[in-house]
This record gives C-alpha cells, structure tokens and sequence, in this order.
C-alpha cells in the first residue's frame, strides 16, 4: 500500500480524489464510504478507512469478490449529519455505489438510514452504537455488523453484578451514541440493585472535563461509567489522572480504543470496559488478523479497524451467498449470514440485522513497549444482545 501522510489524504479528499484501494474496472463492486475524517472523531474515522482499505487490498490480490475487484469512494462528513446525507446520497448518485460502509457518528446513521430505501442502497455498520438503529428507528436495508451500544453497556453491567462497587456515576457525549449508553448503563444498574447516582454529558469536542470530573468526586460514586470517544476521550482520560480521579472511583468505560490508550500512555493504566474488538482476543482468525495488520501498518489493530475489518467480511459472505450485489437478494442473504472470524462464530440476527457476538472485558496494563489490553472477561452475544428490536434487557 502507497503511503500517505494524514494532511496529503485529506487535501485528496477535498479536491474529490478516491484514496484507498481503486482498481479501475467495469464491473467493480463499488462501495461508498462517508467518513467522519476529520473533526473530534477523526481519530475513529481513519481507523475505520484502514480497516476497509486492508480488506479490499487483500480481497483484491485474490482475484476479488465473485471475480470483481472492490473499489473504495472515501469521502470526508467531518462529523455533521447534514453533510453525511449530502456526501452519501452523492456516493450512491454521482459514483453508482449502492453498498455503504462509514458513518462515523450515530447520529450520521441516523440521519441517513431513512433514505436507503430510496437509494435502493444497503448500508453495513461497522461503528454505529445507538441501539435505536436496531430498534425503532430499524430499516430493512440496514445492517450492523459491530457492537451496539447496549451489548457494550451491558457487558460492563455483567461484569459489575459480582463486583463491591455500589455506587456509580456516568458521562457520556452529548449526541445519540452517549445518552443511549449511559440510559442503558443506568437501568442495567438500577436492576442489578446498584445505585446510579447521576449523570452528565459533555458537548462533541469538550477539552475541559474539570467541572466534570468534580461533580463525579463529590458525587459519592465509587466507580464511574462513560461513553467517550476521540478527541474528548483523550483529554477526559489525562484530565482526570491529573485530577487523581482513579484514586476515588473505578473509572471504566464501555469502550476500550487503543489508540487513545496509546495516546495518553499510562494515564490509561488500570482503565477497565469493554471493547468492540481487541487483539488480545485468542482466536485463529484474529492471531491471523493481527499478524497481517502488523505487517502492513507496523502496529497492533485497534477497535474500529477490527469492527471495520469484521463488517467489510460480513458483507463478503452476504454477497457470496447471494452471488450477486443486487440489493433485493443481497438483502435477503445478509438476514442468514454467519462467519468464523476475528471473533469467533458471529451471525446476523434476521429480526433486526444486529451480528449476534461475545463481548469483551478488559483491562488496561503496563507492558514492555507501553499500555496493552488484557481480556478479563467474555460473555456470550446471548447473553449480551438485547431483544429484537430492543435497548433493553430482562433479566
């Protein structure tokens, strides 16, 4: 893969230029791909254009999906709603691309996911947490292939039933992906027994968690929830070592990115939630993942780039079994789909298009070469996917 530097990517993506993995070809599967590239969630954004990139560059060198190559159309949203229905209606419009990837934000998805229909478009979410895009707000030419918010939610709440902690505070992200999980953490806890105390949500871009971080001090909480991500879960994490606030709670979190991790070194130490996907997880497909996305980017996969990774494989085997990218049975192949891959045995849900999968506990330890993830804990997708068409659980 060529090289490119983050600000050379991004002026392409100005001036209207595919990057990524392009085989010029007549009859290309073309997939459109808005991102979120730049803005507070760049960070999230790229790693899901890695994810994607390494997928059609590997598919590609073995002569393509059903005999056709992949052809990318990365576009950048920068985060806002408005434009990413503008930037993937001209996807679908301008560049004939009727499978859709990216969407970095929940409440991108949501505002795209009522045009599918009339796009004749299929979407395949690789990021997406609102649990509403697999509930009321569900559309047929939707599918998720990552974990929701809720699964993640809900792995955190497993792992606490068992622990001292009684009481707990939350923070989340002011738009669709932070009140949804920390609604969910919070009746998770409440059934559990458990105290929730309060919450806050901080806007998309915070830099400065202090009044935040106070309010959690003197809350009474012993240990804290948040769903953060980007920018503000960096600064959240340093902001709140420098406010020794780990001294006073149990921070945890519903997801584990390494790359903040990495970015805020042991300012992350004794972090712990769950994650939508981790290197740390032992099977042969992912031994096999982590192997080839250190040879060709020199680092460990991350989050996104293995939730991007097991979408892009999703919509493969969809498209294998319906021997063809016409949407009518494609749509109908994806309802069936199952696959061995990074995580083991996952399969798509047919009542709401959400992959049924494990979901993961870990912890954040010192290592040789810097903080690294350790699974602590694994639930079955059973156990942590919600009722169809639901947010909520239970038992």
């Amino acid at each position: 893969m060529n090289k490119m530097t983050r600000r050379a990517a991004l002026a392409s993506f100005a001036a209207g230029t595919i990057i990524g993995t392009r085989v010029q070809a007549a009859n290309s599967i073309r997939i459109g791909m808005p991102l979120a590239l730049t803005g507070p969630l760049g960070s999230v954004g790229e790693q899901m254009r890695r994810g994607a990139e390494l997928w059609a560059k590997t598919v590609n060198a073995k002569g393509g999906v059903l005999g056709r190559p992949i052809e990318l159309f990365i576009s950048d949203t920068g985060g806002d709603p408005a434009t990413c229905v503008r930037k993937a209606q001209e996807a679908v419009e301008r560049d004939n691309c009727h499978l859709l990837f990216g969407m970095t934000l929940s409440s991108e998805a949501l505002a795209v996911v009522p045009k599918l229909a009339e796009w004749n478009a299929i979407f395949m979410s690789s990021d997406n947490g609102d649990g509403r895009l697999t509930g009321e707000s569900f559309v047929p030419n939707f599918f998720r292939a990552n974990i929701s918010g809720p699964m993640g939610a809900r792995a955190v709440s497993l792992y606490l039933r068992d622990a001292p902690f009684k009481n707990f505070y939350g923070l989340g992200m002011d738009y669709a992906w932070g009140r949804n999980s920390v609604a969910v953490f919070e009746d998770e806890m409440k059934r559990a027994n458990k105290n929730f105390v309060g919450a806050v949500f901080s806007p998309t871009g915070t830099k400065d968690f202090s009044t935040y971080i106070t309010k959690i001090r003197n809350s009474g909480a012993d240990a804290m929830y948040f769903a953060l991500a980007g920018d503000d879960l960096n600064a959240f994490l340093v902001q709140a070592k420098q406010y020794r606030l780990g001294e006073k709670v149990q921070i945890m979190t519903e997801v584990v990115d390494m790359s903040s991790v990495r970015a805020v070194g042991e300012a992350a130490v004794g972090l712990v939630g769950s994650t939508r996907y981790s290197s740390a997880i032992d099977t042969p497909a992912n031994k096999a993942f982590v192997a080839m996305w250190h040879k060709e980017y020199g680092t460990l996969p991350d989050n996104n780039e293995g939730e991007q990774w097991q979408a892009c494989q999703v919509l493969q085997a969809g498209i294998e079994a319906a021997g063809s990218t016409d949407i009518d049975p494609l749509r109908a192949a994806l309802t069936k789909v199952a696959i061995d891959g990074v995580k083991g045995r996952v399969a798509m849900r047919e009542c709401d298009h959400q992959v049924v999968q494990p979901g993961y506990i870990v912890r954040v330890e010192k290592g040789e070469a810097g903080p690294e993830p350790k699974v602590i804990a694994t639930f079955p997708g059973e156990r942590t996917a919600p009722g169809c068409r639901k947010m909520t659980y239970d038992d």
